[in-house]
């Protein structure tokens, strides 16, 4: 039992945490975190995918919350964009171990590449232009915050060892 509220908790954190950061952005920077052309500092949590399962519910469940609580989502990024966050997790949890030096190079691009086809296809959708457009766009921004924020999120956590601390 004591592992099962451990894992909620941290999957808690891990949402409230995504939904103020893409909150504070949005406050700070208005549209860089919901614009067809974003890069959302809140999407570096996925690194915490690498660590802990409870990641792959505390993602989705933020970026679900943040949009519904975002005036300005649309309506099928409510269910889209809260899959992609699943799928990328996922992806990212299945991938830990596979890395280059110590990095998990392929797992940082999963959210890359989930949104740019899921995201992509309903900004296809809604804004029109073309989907390799929108796909390459929402994927390019994915790009810069993991290989960046993510990157540094995730060397932070290992060169300190606060993985195993935190959720070892």
């Amino acid at each position: 039992m004591h592992e099962r509220i451990r894992r909620l908790t941290q999957a808690a954190i891990i949402a409230a945490m995504y939904v103020v950061l893409t909150h504070l952005q949005n406050i700070i920077l208005p549209g860089s975190a919901t614009w067809a052309i974003q890069c959302r500092i809140s999407e570096a949590l996925c690194v915490l995918a690498f660590f802990t399962p409870a990641a792959i519910s505390g993602l989705t469940v933020g970026c679900l919350l943040f949009n519904l609580s975002y005036a300005g989502a649309l309506p099928l990024d409510i269910v889209v964009g809260s899959l992609a966050t699943l799928l990328s997790a996922w992806a990212m949890w299945r991938t830990r171990k596979v890395t280059i030096w110590g990095v998990p190079i392929l797992g940082l691009a999963m959210p890359a590449l989930f949104n740019a086809f899921l995201v992509g296809r309903e900004l296809t959708i809604y804004i029109g232009g073309g989907f390799w457009v929108n796909a390459l766009t929402v994927g390019l921004g994915e790009l810069i915050v993991l290989y960046t924020l993510g990157l540094l999120l995730y060397l932070v956590l290992k060169r300190r060892h606060l993985d195993s601390g935190l959720f070892g």
